[in-house]
């Protein structure tokens, strides 16, 4: 579907609404230099759960208009903006890596936000300058880099597990179409600086969705953020890279359903 957030058409990927109350709101916000697309193999599993599921493309990301936002802060705002053009006036959050920092900074700054799920996340974020100077002069090399991080070894030797496909190239491919966001997407990163007091902020459970051999946002960098937080629970997804919704897609699938499930409430 197309909505207009903020004068600008966005393209949400959803999955079939229903206006039932027990129906709950779940957006998605994909991370740096990605699309929709980085939730695809999970949808078929959450929208059997009771679910109206919205995946955007963040501005200027795949079928979307506009620019790409150049802060997590900016995405926050415009995170809140989407929800308004969508008639929600309750829903949780998931976001994996920079969506994961905006999606922090969103549940922080209004009390609509019924549950924030973080995905392949720390606070802060940092990156490194040589991936940065990468990104901005060669935005393809640096997808290659980052596909390299993103993966465990034994999902790039083995091709991805059974998929059906390369998956590790359907990781490239994503972010190849999305490569010119990449440098900015990555400063967004590593420009965040008050996650930790935004984690402080937030009054609704909070589940941290970990890869246990990622090294883009390793678990030894997770701790800050799971003390900032107030009610949280931690999900380690075994032998899993950053890139979890395409390696790991079931695990991450059933761990987010059963936090939606829960009946735990806002502080």
């Amino acid at each position: 579907m197309i909505v207009s957030v903020e004068g600008v058409a966005i393209n949400v990927a959803t999955s079939t609404l229903n206006s039932d109350p027990a129906y709950k709101n779940l957006i998605l916000v994909h991370g740096a230099a990605n699309d929709r697309n980085a939730w695809r193999d999970l949808m078929p599993a959450l929208v059997s759960g009771n679910l109206n599921v919205f995946a955007p493309d963040l501005p200027g990301h795949g079928l979307s208009g506009g620019s790409a936002l150049n802060s997590i802060e900016s995405i926050a705002g415009w995170l809140v903006a989407l929800a308004n053009a969508l008639g929600l006036k309750e829903f949780a959050l998931a976001g994996h890596s920079m969506g994961s920092l905006a999606v922090l900074e969103a549940a922080a700054r209004t009390d609509r936000v019924s549950r924030l799920a973080l995905l392949g996340t720390s606070v802060p974020m940092p990156v490194s300058e040589a991936l940065l100077e990468t990104a901005r002069k060669q935005p393809d090399a640096a997808c290659r880099m980052v596909l390299g991080w993103s993966h465990t070894p034994s999902f790039l030797l083995g091709g991805g597990g059974g998929h059906g496909v390369w998956g590790p190239g359907k990781t490239l491919a994503v972010m190849r179409s999305n490569s010119k966001t990449l440098a900015g997407d990555l400063s967004n990163c590593n420009n965040y600086k008050t996650g930790l007091d935004a984690a402080a902020t937030v009054r609704c459970p909070t589940l941290l969705v970990l890869g246990k051999r990622d090294k883009m946002a390793p678990l030894r960098a997770v701790q800050p953020l799971q003390d900032a937080l107030k009610t949280v629970k931690r999900c380690e997804v075994a032998d899993c890279g950053h890139a979890m919704m395409v390696e790991k897609p079931q695990e991450v699938a059933a761990a987010l359903l059963d936090f939606m499930r829960q009946g735990v409430e806002r502080l």
